[in-house]
């Protein structure tokens, strides 16, 4: 029912934290959430919450008592389910299942082509979907690139069009007001058959940003209070920059970034029960007090929203995969792969964001196809080990003996297929690497973009719902 590749941690798993220290940050956001509440910039969000017992001063400072947050708990979904656009149920979120893909709006892309740095167009969010639609362990697909030659207030419907013409996987997608939400809502209902099924089988989900975790805007909240009215799936991500919108300590910027998920959270289900809501699964990201940069792969925050969520049982949106170098150097194999890695041994669930690099300004194309061997990596060395007669070879080791070899066998022949392969590292030996071009990771990558835009065919969709779709763009244009 469900794709053979998808990686499940039952026989084990690391956690961060212990669940002690989960319950003592769960009690000091909640904590924060009765004692210092939160602003909300929607005044149907604070009728909501007053109704339902909380505090609310100064208009919107809304204080919300443990109980409520306890019973919006109760009420969430523990797993929520994506389709692909066919109706096939392909990303089951749950427990410690893992999920990987891209990210959104780069304003720069690494052109692997010329290895220049330049502003991404349109062109380039439909090269990045064709070639996520091809990469087996690209899970879902998000708009990658924010393109510099498209009206910018329109950018959001021009990447959904993109989005659902050029991949079959589920999508998942931002934009920059409400407005834009509801039009790429709407076109995704056309390609769905109607509203009913989009929400029965939903193939997209919304990824709503809030300014600080204690300060929820306008924007954020009528999304979420169209989202969860609608049944829709969409993860709702405070922000929570340590040393700046937080605490510069990991539990102080996290237990209070686990709150201003948790003050969403309530609001949607008073809205709509059962609405699924996504809490963060990446810590809160760190400025950096030497460069004023914010780093995207520090270790610092790794693992401990993780634990929150798993904790809480509720579904999370992660983030791994990306890198704070400007290039596709060895900084960004590494960092790629340490993230790639400890989110999928903690057991994070939608991991976004492959394929980042310069800190989340940039992105590429040849870093994606990096990061997706990886996961080939990642994911056998997480396979349960068979343990069996046939595995053991407990006979083939006494009958070849101290003194033979086994490359003539026909248990050898049977299992050598069983090993992985890299499609993208090298394992040639020097003459062979050279006699190959000599090429490096980042060129070889550079050359298997090339070969699968050029053989990949993504599934289309009808000309009628492409008309459909292209209908809510052309109304908006100047």
């Amino acid at each position: 029912m469900y794709p053979d590749n998808i990686l499940e941690l039952n026989h084990s798993h690391f956690n961060r934290l212990t669940e002690e220290q989960c319950s003592r940050m769960f009690a000091a956001s909640l904590e924060i959430l009765e004692r210092t509440g939160v602003r909300l910039f929607c005044q149907e969000a604070v009728d909501l919450l007053s109704k339902a017992g909380a505090r609310v001063s100064d208009d919107n400072r809304v204080r919300i008592p443990s109980k409520l947050v306890e019973w919006a708990i109760s009420k969430a979904p523990k797993q929520v389910t994506l389709y692909n656009r066919n109706g096939r149920p392909v990303m089951p979120v749950a427990g410690r299942r893992s999920f990987f893909g891209t990210g959104s709006d780069c304003l720069n892309i690494i052109d692997h082509r010329t290895w220049k740095r330049r502003q991404p167009v349109l062109d380039d969010v439909v090269a990045g979907t064709i070639l996520c639609d091809a990469l087996e362990n690209i899970d879902f697909v998000m708009s990658m690139f924010l393109p510099a030659d498209v009206d910018k207030e329109l950018a959001d419907r021009y990447q959904m069009e993109v989005l659902l013409n050029h991949t079959t996987k589920p999508i998942v997608f931002v934009t920059y007001e409400v407005s834009g939400c509801v039009d790429n809502i709407e076109m995704a209902e056309a390609v769905a058959g109607s509203p009913q099924a989009l929400r029965e089988k939903p193939f997209v989900a919304c990824y709503v940003n809030v300014t600080t975790a204690l300060r929820h805007n306008q924007d954020a909240l009528e999304k979420l209070l169209y989202l969860s009215g609608k049944g829709l799936p969409f993860f709702y991500i405070p922000g929570a920059m340590a040393g700046a919108a937080g605490p510069v300590t990991v539990a102080g910027s996290n237990a209070m970034r686990i709150a201003g998920a948790l003050a969403g959270l309530v609001i949607a289900q008073l809205n709509h029960e059962g609405a699924p809501v996504f809490i963060p699964g990446w810590g809160a990201l760190a400025l950096d007090m030497r460069t004023t940069v914010m780093s995207y792969t520090g270790p610092d925050h790794h693992g401990v929203t993780q634990a929150i969520a798993h904790h809480l049982n509720l579904p999370m949106f992660a983030k791994a995969g990306a890198s704070d170098s400007k290039l596709i150097d060895q900084q960004a194999g590494i960092e790629a792969a340490l993230t790639l890695l400890f989110d999928a041994v903690t057991g994070s669930q939608i991991v976004h964001d492959i394929g980042y690099l310069e800190s989340g300004m940039t992105g590429s194309l040849a870093q994606i196809v990096i990061c997706d061997e990886i996961l080939t990596w990642i994911k056998r060395a997480l396979r349960p080990v068979e343990i069996s007669d046939e595995t053991l070879a407990l006979d083939l080791i006494d009958q070849v003996g101290p003194d033979g070899q086994y490359l003539n066998t026909e248990h050898t022949l049977q299992h050598f297929r069983e090993q992985w392969h890299p499609q993208l590292f090298d394992r040639d030996n020097y003459q062979g690497w050279e006699k190959k071009g000599s090429l490096t990771l980042a060129e070889r990558a550079a050359q298997r973009v090339e070969e699968m835009l050029s053989s990949h065919k993504p599934e289309p969709l009808s000309d009628p719902v492409q008309q459909q779709i292209r209908s809510h763009v052309l109304k908006l244009q100047k």
